[in-house]
């Protein structure tokens, strides 16, 4: 097999001394089998042996008073990363309750993170609650916005696809990665309502799995294969199996290569 560059754009991973307790808070949320051990150590170690040449690192806030403390965490792992040779960025967490958004956004950026990233399901935080659109008004122009979106289970409907497209219209400034192609488990809301945005990104991170192949190419050539991003969603898969399940997906060269390393690293302004 040809060897590609790769940057995988979907990662967590959390101290070691937290990571073991993560994962299972993860796993018992998502009712899932998680592959992975959480750690910075084991991501590298698994994703060394497939060439992978960098990561986007970040880490959710649960609460309020964790939002600085991940913030840490992550330019700590960045830099190891870049240490060891990667092409990493991290980008910040943060948490609806915290106190002051620009304060520690302005800190965040010293650090070195590129962006925020946001998990509305498991933050519960609506993104049409008026604290999103406090953070959008900071960010709008300045830093990227990640989040997760999309989740089949009605008690989970914080960041459904046309929640997403209203807060793009109110912000039409702010650039977005829509992470598992858009909305893990509405791909078909997804596809409707942000496809042909150009302010907004997309990843492969936990829909290959949900998905025929011929349904996630479907979704790559709707939103345009120079939008969308390889992702693991580490620690919920590991390289090995995901990239299996990429290299199924009926893409010329090109797109590969775009996909796997090019994209990426325009989003991240490597």
């Amino acid at each position: 097999m040809k060897n590609y560059k790769i940057i995988d754009i979907h990662t967590h991973t959390y101290p070691e001394a937290i990571a073991a307790k993560a994962v299972r808070n993860l796993a018992a949320f998502y009712e899932l089998e998680i592959d992975g051990d959480g750690t910075y150590a084991d991501l590298e170690a698994e994703s060394a042996k497939v060439g992978v040449a960098g990561f986007l690192l970040f880490s959710v806030a649960t609460n309020a008073h964790q939002v600085e403390k991940v913030n840490d965490s992550i330019a700590a792992l960045a830099e190891r990363s870049r240490q060891d040779g990667f092409e990493t960025v991290g980008f910040a967490g943060m948490h609806q309750d915290y106190p002051d958004f620009a304060a520690e956004l302005d800190r965040a950026e010293r650090l070195g993170l590129k962006g925020v990233k946001i998990h509305p399901d498991i933050q519960r935080f609506d993104l049409l609650d008026k604290r999103m659109y406090e953070l959008c008004e900071i960010i709008e122009g300045r830093m990227t916005l990640y989040l997760h979106v999309g989740d089949p289970r009605p008690e989970y409907r914080f960041s459904e696809p046309k929640k997403l497209a209203k807060l793009l219209d109110r912000f039409p400034k702010l650039e977005v990665a829509a992470a598992h192609l858009g909305g893990y488990g509405a791909w078909d809301e997804a596809e409707r309502e942000l496809a042909g945005r150009p302010n907004v990104w997309f990843d492969t991170s936990s829909a290959l799995w949900a998905m025929t192949p011929e349904r996630a190419v479907e979704l790559i050539h709707a939103y345009g294969s120079d939008r969308v991003m390889y992702g693991t969603d580490y620690p919920i898969k590991e390289q090995s199996d995901e990239l299996s399940r990429f290299f199924k997906l009926d893409l010329t060269e090109k797109e590969r290569e775009d996909i796997l390393y090019n994209n990426a690293k325009r989003f991240l302004r490597l």
